[in-house]
């Protein structure tokens, strides 16, 4: 995981990756998205991670607000893991982070398929413009944001430089 401070990372990407930058978050996220899993011991079959590494995992996730725990009954003393909105608005990440494993770690094909419930048409990222539609990464550049510090800019600033020839 990414340190706490972000003196050099002004990224959101670097933000991010404080809340599911270890592996094992994106598989819990991924199970409960997709395929519908709520409860610890379900998770913890499924993905086969040690116990507490789970149990920390769960804990930094509903901390982070990306999944809520709430008690599964009043009987007993268990508990649900559900995903919030936070969490739900993974889904694209974790679609086009498959997609990228399909091509370049799947030599015999796609282990899964994403599909839309509705017509059981593929489902894919694509890179979209708001203006064009459908575009290629290469022809995305970056710009700063309402975001960027100043202070930031201010050092990254093109410096004037003289002539001595």
């Amino acid at each position: 995981m990414l340190g706490n401070t972000y003196d050099r990372q002004v990224c959101s990407i670097a933000r991010a990756l404080e809340a599911v930058g270890e592996r094992w978050s994106l598989l819990i996220v991924r199970d409960a998205l997709f395929a519908h899993v709520t409860r610890f011991n379900d998770f913890q079959h499924n993905l086969g991670v040690a116990t507490n590494v789970l149990k920390t995992r769960l804990d930094s996730l509903v901390a982070a607000g990306i999944m809520e725990r709430r008690r599964h009954s009043e009987r007993t003393a268990l508990h649900e893991y559900l995903v919030t909105e936070k969490g739900r608005d993974l889904a694209p990440a974790l679609i086009a982070l498959t997609a990228w494993g399909d091509r370049w770690s799947s030599p015999n094909g796609p282990p899964i398929l994403y599909t839309h419930a509705e017509c059981a048409g593929s489902v894919r990222p694509e890179l979209t413009c708001s203006n064009c539609g459908a575009i290629d990464a290469s022809e995305v550049v970056v710009r700063p944001g309402p975001g960027m510090p100043d202070e930031y800019l201010a050092d990254r600033r093109p410096r004037a430089t003289s002539d001595h020839r």
